[in-house]
């Protein structure tokens, strides 16, 4: 058989509980206007993914798949691939990223994704990083996955469109040391 309630628990603990409701009660309501007026994120607000280029325009991604491992809604597939400083048959160069590999596959899936930024840590070489973009809704499952070419950051000025030659000093390590000196842009902005 239930013990009996005391006066404190059938008369004042009703009247607190209401205590929330009635202080609420009276205050100006705040209404957000989301879609026409967006406010700006935090400084280090965790929104989509980007993959960061070299000044030259090589893509920092080698490939290493350390995201994916690290990844713990398994939402990121990486596959790497070798760069190769052979001319092809035209005579282009087949250099993507100034290391050894690059990453010839890279896709995040925003179902899966819970934007903890794990990834980012886990990059040797800051290829991923995360935007303040935060609106990734969309009325198809299929264009939630991301691929490489939705996550690259876009070509600034100066840079020139992978594959090339490496321009930033004479081996990767000059990359990843930041030892290179900046080139010179020549005339049209090309390098």
């Amino acid at each position: 058989m239930a013990e009996p309630k005391s006066l404190k628990e059938q008369f004042w603990d009703p009247v607190a509980g209401f205590g929330v409701t009635f202080r609420t009660m009276f205050k100006k309501v705040v209404t957000e206007q989301y879609p026409f007026e967006k406010l700006p994120t935090a400084p280090r607000f965790h929104g989509r993914h980007q993959l960061n280029r070299w000044p030259d325009g090589l893509e920092k991604c080698i490939g290493c798949e350390l995201c994916a491992w690290a990844c713990p809604a398994d939402a990121i597939y990486v596959e790497g691939g070798s760069n190769s400083d052979v001319p092809d048959a035209d005579g282009n160069s087949q250099r993507f990223s100034p290391g050894e590999r690059y990453g010839r596959v890279y896709q995040i899936n925003y179902l899966r994704c819970i934007l903890c930024g794990l990834c980012i840590e886990a990059c040797p070489t800051r290829a991923l990083t995360m935007t303040n973009e935060y609106e990734l809704a969309d009325t198809n499952r299929a264009d939630l996955i991301y691929e490489k070419s939705d996550l690259l950051a876009p070509l600034l000025p100066g840079m020139e469109q992978p594959p090339h030659a490496m321009r930033l000093g004479d081996d990767e390590g000059d990359y990843y040391r930041g030892t290179y000196a900046a080139p010179a842009p020549t005339e049209g902005g090309a390098r």
